[in-house]
């Protein structure tokens, strides 16, 4: 049995005000409906509802590692002041900084520095991307002319972009996320106690598998990994990410789904998400197709795509709706996704469905 990293817990509200925010801008990626999405983003301000808008298409502020590096407390309100006791004009660098490597910092850097850029800096920009999505396995995704020009352009003006994001950030806290947050810190807390129970009798790869609710991480970088941040967020259920934090492989970080299976995302619904979207995947005869086959054995898209005679992108999506309704096992690894079927979700449907037609309660 291979020795545990050293495992630490967080709760902290704060993540979830950032997560909710690309959850909001991207719902059909998290199978959010997006008339709801557009309501609760309809309360902001307009000035504040276009350049949130504008951060979460384009600038990818992702300030996770920055959270992590924070002390406790990390609820939004402990977080927003924070954020704004630094300069306005550090606030892009120091949560961006944190994520970045030497080429993109020194390049960015440097346009903040001067406070303006040129062709050359967006052709370097341009390559930059374009050499990142290649490591990252994503070569066939082109960065957009509009946005490299809007990351440069914000990067020339740190200090107008430091404001217009803590006031954004504010005017959303107040309108929508400081009643969420309490609606969402109960599961938080129980998700927590749930994983340290689970910790103690899994090994890591089980405990990562058990608590994204399908996704097994086989990478060689993990077995240089000697502490992991375990985090819960309600808002990206099931969604988890596993990624390194810095530099080296030593410390990690674990978001995972903290939310129930019988609370949904939008508050008040009376079916359960996880319900609904599970029987929403399941009503495709595509879908039941690929899940007859995945229960032979893995296969990766392009296999899958070729026994089906479908074109990889509509398997993909397809996959993608699995993935979401928590019905398929996913193993990441250098050389691709492989895919199997979830066994044990496609028994928990039924017996959620009659827990639900037949109003039991839930253990």
């Amino acid at each position: 049995m291979e020795p545990m990293p050293q495992l630490s817990w967080e709760v902290g509200t704060a993540y979830d005000l950032f997560i909710s925010l690309d959850v909001l801008h991207t719902p059909d990626r998290f199978a959010l409906r997006g008339n709801w999405a557009a309501g609760v983003r309809s309360r902001l301000p307009v000035e504040q509802r276009e350049f949130l808008q504008e951060v979460i298409k384009f600038h990818h502020v992702w300030p996770m590692p920055w959270l992590i590096a924070l002390p406790a407390p990390k609820d939004s309100n402990t977080i927003l002041e924070r954020l704004a006791e630094i300069p306005a004009a550090r606030r892009l660098p120091e949560i961006a900084g944190f994520y970045m490597d030497d080429s993109f910092k020194t390049l960015l850097y440097g346009v903040a520095a001067q406070g303006a850029w040129s062709d050359t800096e967006q052709r370097q920009l341009t390559d930059l991307y374009t050499e990142k999505h290649r490591k990252e396995g994503m070569s066939k995704k082109k960065v957009s002319e509009e946005e490299v020009q809007a990351t440069l352009n914000a990067w020339a003006n740190t200090e107008q972009f430091g404001l217009k994001y803590l006031d954004a950030l504010k005017s959303y806290y107040e309108v929508f996320f400081h009643e969420e947050e309490e609606r969402i810190l109960p599961a938080l807390t129980q998700s927590v106690a749930r994983a340290q129970e689970l910790a103690g009798s899994l090994v890591l790869a089980d405990l990562l598998t058990e608590l994204s609710q399908g996704l097994r991480f086989d990478y060689e970088d993990v077995q240089e990994v000697k502490e992991v941040v375990m985090i819960p967020s309600f808002w990206t259920t099931p969604l988890s990410y596993f990624g390194p934090i810095g530099q080296g492989n030593e410390k990690w970080a674990f978001l995972y789904g903290g939310r129930p299976n019988d609370m949904s995302l939008v508050p008040g619904e009376v079916v359960p998400e996880l319900l609904y979207n599970t029987l929403k995947a399941l009503a495709d005869p595509t879908r039941l197709r690929i899940l007859k086959h995945l229960s032979d054995g893995p296969l990766t898209p392009a296999e899958l795509a070729r026994r089906l005679r479908l074109r990889p992108p509509t398997v993909i999506h397809h996959l993608d709706a699995l993935r979401l309704a928590r019905l398929v096992h996913v193993t990441l690894s250098q050389q691709g996704r492989r895919y199997a079927a979830r066994q044990e979700a496609i028994e928990a449907t039924c017996g959620l469905l009659h827990q639900f037609v037949s109003g039991e309660q839930p253990d």
